[in-house]
This record gives structure tokens, C-alpha cells and sequence, in this order.
């Protein structure tokens, strides 16, 4: 009787997906080893990783990944036996391997060609297996993506989304990044998208570009450049001579994010028990629509509170299988807290804590990139040298701290350094250099830090490759902005600097408070709400140049009248006979004004982009309980929105007057902006 063939590709997937786990974990025990030289638990610990990677390697049929590990197995022979001792260059030419393993799986499992670098890794592991590493050509700066031996043209295309000025990019800024890695040509700036003038939207970009780029930079380092936009453009990058790739599938990182879950069996056990309970509860109600007696009736309002209660305990269940922990993005910066060190000759301890604390999978997914930049940015910028950090009193070795927290209903991270801080006056200085600010205009510390998200702005004296060229902290906001988050920033000069992110557990049901503005239900997230409260007339001022401000225990904060922003006609004007509701936008507070607060409650966010555009200050819509729609309001979208806004300023200092019948009459385009959002 014949055997049936067994089908592997099946289970290529969970090989990979287990792969790229053991190579994270070979990359932590190496930075462990470095601290505890000649652990044997440590070394084996590699050497099972690696081992395991090569067996199921050999399953599947990918001969270079398991010639790879063959080699990286020969080389950690003897240094479990004890004949060969780790050294710094040995330490470099192992990580360099878990790159290059990592490069291999991902290529195999996209079925990809890998670079030239894989091979060059490859003969320095044989080749040290035989002698001293230090006879190996070996780097000498580290480098997270091999470059090639010698240079490379390639040809890019780039077609940026209408919507890209909205993230806070600027494509020209970019195309200056890109030639600054090598000799451009070619450059060509197609302007056929471009509508007649009376229909062009000042916000939108209509524009593509293509060029040449001959350098000595490989495809990762190019589509680098690309980091921050390549959800918001298409992009090509294609090696003259050589296959097309795409700038969006360069693996970055010492991992790569899962592409599936783990659920634990209990889990599933419960999900399975709530269905059979809900299929009960719906099975009540339809034979008790059948039979509509009074009996019935009482039977429906039964089955319904039961429904109900299965329905939330079900909700809760099923976004629980989707948290992950933070951990799984936070191992993958003492890796590269190591290699920027070493690149800028400087001695970092970085902290880890929280790993244990979950958050949605698609919260995590999107929260690497913004981390890995302020990583870096506490690296280059934040920390001293040794030796400044000596005549400076403190240890040579400076501290970024990075934690995650559970706080009410969001995930609070936390990135600290105990560097030199932020210098207050040089970034005022550089501000009113290139027209943030007014000359003259007297800024608060904290207004000050926040001039460091604004679009281009970069203190950085010189450019180098991580940083200095004026992409990074907005694109940063930007990117936070987009999780339905919040970031905000705290210095002190030559004590360090903190930035705090303040994170929703799960992007697709938020707790939020519907309120009322004229005639329309909104939601604002309640994560970003401080308080609300009906003003006096003592609470109410105005500000020549600053517009209105409500004080709140003698804190001034800028009142936004929420129908002016949004277009729409108010039930009162007079901010007496309305409500005041205190938002955080960031580090800062604004107060929106509304008629009536109608209560709060869970509601499922909708997209609006996918359906129409993104729209300044929402972040989506839901369907309410009576099945209208609303939309969920961004508390620091619509503060942007409303400085942005040109408004006639009241006079000085003096408090606002009752104004019972005027309503301003908003501009038509901004009218017809929230009544298409609406429809």
C-alpha cells in the first residue's frame, strides 16, 4: 500500500515564523555573553539556536541557510570547548552572522536573491574557524546592512500619495537626503497629475519623481531614505543590471515582526464557549419573536441581557488574543543601542522595563520605527562622550532607560537619557533663523521643546548618518499621531531629557465621551480628556494675538470654539452657556467648546481614509446605538487646526462679552470639508 506524500510547505511557515525567533534569541544571548564572558549556558544557548535554524533549514531544502549556520556552528565549537576565547572583533563578525542569517530567512521566505554581503560573512566564519579573526577583513565601523564592494547605479522611482503633506513630509526634503548619498542624475519631475489651477488643493501633492543614483550605499541604506513615508508612497528602487526590489520589503532591524499569534488553548476554549452561549441567547430571541406574549416578552429582555453580557465578555476575550508584549519590540534596541555606540565611540547602558506590559499587535507594529528614532536621537544627540560626561561630574557611561506601563485604559512609554538635555536658547535661536518664530516673541520652556516636531527643524550642527538632516522628530509625531497617541517631551539642560508616549491599547475600540455641537453627535476619545466644566465669566479672557484663553486654577489655556472649526451652527455662542472640555494635545492643553455632553461609552473606530480622505482633526467615525453616524474627533488635530485658522483677536486682557445672536460664518471651503467627512 503506498505511503501519501507529506506536504512541508504547510509548515513553512511556522518554520520561518520559529526561525526568526531563534535568531532574536541568539542575538540577546551574544549581548549577555559580551557582559559575561565564557558562560557555557550562554554558549550553548547560541549554539541550540543556530543548530535548529540548520535541521529545519535542511527539511525545507534551503541550502544557504543551512550552509550558513553549518559554518557558524564550526565557529562556536571551539569556543564552547574553551580553545577559542570571544574577543571584541569575534563579537562583531557573530553579530554580523545573526544579520546575515536573519537577511537569509527573509530572503528565502520571500523567495528573494540575497546581497553580496552574505557571502562575504560566510568566508570570514570559515575563514576564523582556522585562525584569529584579526586576519580577517573585518569592518571597521559597524554596519547594520552589508554595502557593496564597489559602486552601484540605481534607478528610483518615487510617486509620493496626494496626501503626504498631511504627515508632516515634505518630498523635496527627501529627494535632498537621497542625492546626498551619492552622485544623481537623471532627475526627472513628472507634472501630468497636476489639475488646472482653479482645482488645485494647496494640500495635496499631484507630483512624481524619478532619477538615477550611482553610490556605494546597497538597497537597504537607499530605501532607508524612505523610511518614515512607505505607507504613503510608492516606491521603487531597481539596481541597474539587477532584479527590482521594493523600498517597502528592506527588512530593518535585528527582527521582524510576527505574521502570526500565539493564542493559548485556554483562550480558545473560552471563545468557543461564549459562541455556544451566544448561539443560545440568539435562539431565545428568535422564539420569543415567534410567540410575542406576555410571557415571551419577558423571555426576549432575558435572552437579551445575556446576549449583552456574552457580547462585551466576548469583545474582551478576542482583543486580548490579539495583545502581545511590549517586549517583543523592546529586544531589539539593546542591539542596536550596542552598534551605535560603538559608531559614535561612546559607552551606553540601556535599561529595559515593562516588557511584560500588552498592547494590540497592530499598536506594536507601528510604534518600532518611532522608537528606533528617539533611540537613536538619545544616542547621537541626547548622550555625552565619555570624556564629556566626566568633566561634566557624571559617570562615563550614560543611561537610556525605556519602559512601558499600564496607566487607566493606555500603555504609557517612557524614553529617558541622563545626557546634556535640551538647550532652550539655541533652539529658539535656530527657530527665529528659519521663521518658526517671530523675532522678538517670548516663549515659554515648553513651547520651546515643542519646536522640535515641527517639520525640518534640526539643531544638528552637521549632518551624519543619524541625523542632522531635519527628517525625524515630526515624522515621529506624525507617526504617533496616526495610533490615536500622544507624545510629549520634558528637559532639563545637562540632566537629560524625557519623552513620554501615551498609547491606546487597541486601535479598533477606544472608550470615548459623544458630546454635542448644534444639531451633531461627536466622539472625542477619552483617553485624551482632562476635565470639563461650565466657565464663569471670571474664567474667560482674551489675548491680543493669542485669541481666547480659559483659566483653570490660574492656568491659562487657549479656549477652541468647536463650531467655528468644524463649520457648523452652535446651540449658544456664549462660552457661559456652553461647556468647556480640557484636552491634552501632546505636552499642552487646549479647551474645546461644546453644547452638551451626552455621555461615554466603547465604540468601534471606522476609517474615514479608507472611504474618503484623511481629514484634519478626525481620526475616524463610528456608528451609533441608533445607527447614525459620527466622527471621532483628534483632540490635537483639532488644535492645529484651530491655530491655523485666521481669526480677528478681542481686545487685551479684558473679559469676553456676551455675544447671544452673531456666529461667526466659517469659511465655504472648510464647510464643505466636514459636511463631505459627514456624508
Amino acid at each position: 500500500m503506498p505511503v501519501a506524500e507529506i506536504d512541508l510547505s504547510i509548515f513553512r511557515s511556522t518554520f520561518f515564523d520559529e526561525a526568526l525567533e531563534h535568531v532574536a534569541d541568539i542575538e540577546a544571548a551574544l549581548l549577555e555573553l559580551e557582559e559575561n564572558q565564557g558562560d557555557r549556558e550562554l554558549l550553548n544557548r547560541i549554539f541550540r539556536g543556530a543548530h535548529s535554524i540548520k535541521g529545519g533549514s535542511g527539511t525545507f531544502g534551503l541550502n544557504d541557510v543551512t550552509c550558513f549556520t553549518h559554518a557558524l556552528e564550526s565557529l562556536l565549537d571551539p569556543l564552547r570547548d574553551g580553545t577559542m576565547q570571544l574577543d571584541e572583533t569575534l563579537a562583531d563578525l557573530l553579530f554580523r552572522s545573526t544579520d546575515v542569517l536573519q537577511e537569509l530567512l527573509v530572503a528565502a521566505r520571500a523567495g528573494t536573491a540575497t546581497g553580496p554581503g552574505s557571502e562575504a560573512v560566510l568566508a570570514e566564519l570559515r575563514a576564523a574557524v582556522h585562525g584569529p579573526v584579526s586576519a580577517v577583513a573585518v569592518p571597521a565601523r559597524v554596519s547594520r546592512a552589508p554595502k557593496p564592494a564597489a559602486l552601484c547605479e540605481y534607478r528610483i522611482s518615487f510617486v509620493p500619495h496626494a496626501e503626504i503633506f498631511m504627515q508632516g513630509m515634505d518630498p523635496v526634503l527627501l529627494l535632498r537626503n537621497l542625492c546626498a548619498l551619492g552622485d544623481a542624475s537623471q532627475l526627472v519631475l513628472e507634472e501630468s497629475g497636476l489639475p488646472e489651477l482653479r482645482e488645485l488643493d494647496p494640500e495635496r501633492c499631484y507630483l512624481r519623481w524619478s532619477l538615477r543614483l550611482r553610490t556605494d550605499k546597497s538597497a537597504l541604506e537607499v530605501a532607508d531614505v524612505f523610511a518614515f513615508v512607505e505607507d504613503a508612497s510608492q516606491i521603487e528602487i531597481e539596481e541597474i543590471g539587477a532584479p527590482r526590489v521594493e523600498a517597502a520589503s528592506a527588512p530593518r532591524g535585528p527582527a521582524v515582526p510576527p505574521s502570526t499569534l500565539r493564542v493559548s488553548t485556554d483562550k480558545l476554549d473560552r471563545l468557543v464557549n461564549l459562541v455556544g452561549e451566544l448561539v443560545i441567547a440568539q435562539s431565545m430571541i428568535t422564539q420569543s419573536l415567534r410567540d410575542p406574549s406576555g410571557a415571551s416578552i419577558a423571555r426576549l429582555e432575558e435572552a437579551a441581557v445575556e446576549m449583552e453580557r456574552n457580547t462585551r465578555e466576548l469583545q474582551d476575550l478576542v482583543m486580548s488574543v490579539r495583545m502581545v508584549p511590549m517586549g517583543s519590540v523592546f529586544n531589539r534596541f539593546p542591539r542596536l543601542a550596542r552598534d551605535l555606540a560603538l559608531q559614535c565611540n561612546k559607552r551606553i547602558q540601556l535599561e529595559l522595563e515593562g516588557g511584560e506590559t500588552e498592547i494590540d499587535k497592530g499598536v506594536i507594529e507601528q510604534l518600532a520605527d518611532p522608537l528606533t528614532h528617539l533611540i537613536r536621537n538619545a544616542i547621537d544627540h541626547g548622550l555625552e562622550t565619555p570624556e564629556e560626561r566626566i568633566a561634566a561630574g557624571k559617570s562615563e557611561i550614560g543611561t537610556i532607560q525605556l519602559s512601558a506601563y499600564h496607566q487607566g485604559g493606555s500603555v504609557i512609554v517612557d524614553v529617558r537619557d541622563d545626557g546634556r538635555g535640551l538647550n532652550a536658547e539655541r533652539i529658539h535661536q535656530k527657530a527665529t533663523a528659519v521663521g518658526l518664530v517671530r523675532p522678538g516673541d517670548k516663549l515659554s520652556e515648553e513651547q520651546i521643546h515643542a519646536l522640535i516636531f515641527e517639520p525640518g527643524f534640526s539643531t544638528a550642527s552637521s549632518v551624519t548618518d543619524l541625523s542632522g538632516r531635519g527628517v525625524g522628530m515630526d515624522v515621529v509625531r506624525r507617526n504617533i499621531d496616526a495610533l490615536n497617541g500622544s507624545i510629549a517631551l520634558t528637559s532639563q539642560q545637562g540632566k537629560g531629557t524625557r519623552l513620554r508616549i501615551r498609547l491606546p491599547l487597541t486601535l479598533a475600540i477606544l472608550e470615548g465621551l459623544s458630546l454635542r455641537v448644534g444639531d451633531q453627535v461627536f466622539v472625542l476619545p477619552l483617553l485624551s480628556i482632562v476635565e470639563s466644566f461650565r466657565p464663569t465669566h471670571e474664567q474667560l479672557r482674551s489675548v491680543l494675538g493669542r485669541g481666547e484663553i480659559v483659566l483653570v486654577r490660574n492656568e491659562a489655556i487657549p479656549l477652541v470654539r468647536l463650531y467655528e472649526v468644524l463649520g457648523i451652527v452652535p446651540e449658544a455662542t456664549d462660552p457661559r452657556l456652553a461647556l468647556v472640555v480640557i484636552v491634552e494635545t501632546g505636552a499642552t492643553k487646549i479647551g474645546l467648546l461644546v453644547d452638551e455632553l451626552l455621555g461615554q461609552g466603547q465604540v468601534v473606530v471606522k476609517s474615514l481614509e479608507a472611504h474618503y480622505r484623511k481629514v484634519e482633526g478626525v481620526m475616524g467615525a463610528t456608528i451609533l446605538g441608533d445607527g447614525k453616524v459620527a466622527l471621532i474627533l483628534d483632540a490635537e488635530g483639532l488644535g492645529r487646526r484651530a491655530l491655523n485658522a485666521t481669526r480677528p483677536a478681542p481686545l487685551p486682557n479684558r473679559p469676553i462679552p456676551r455675544a447671544e445672536g452673531h456666529v461667526p460664518s466659517p469659511s465655504a471651503e472648510r464647510s464643505s470639508v466636514w459636511s463631505s467627512a459627514q456624508h
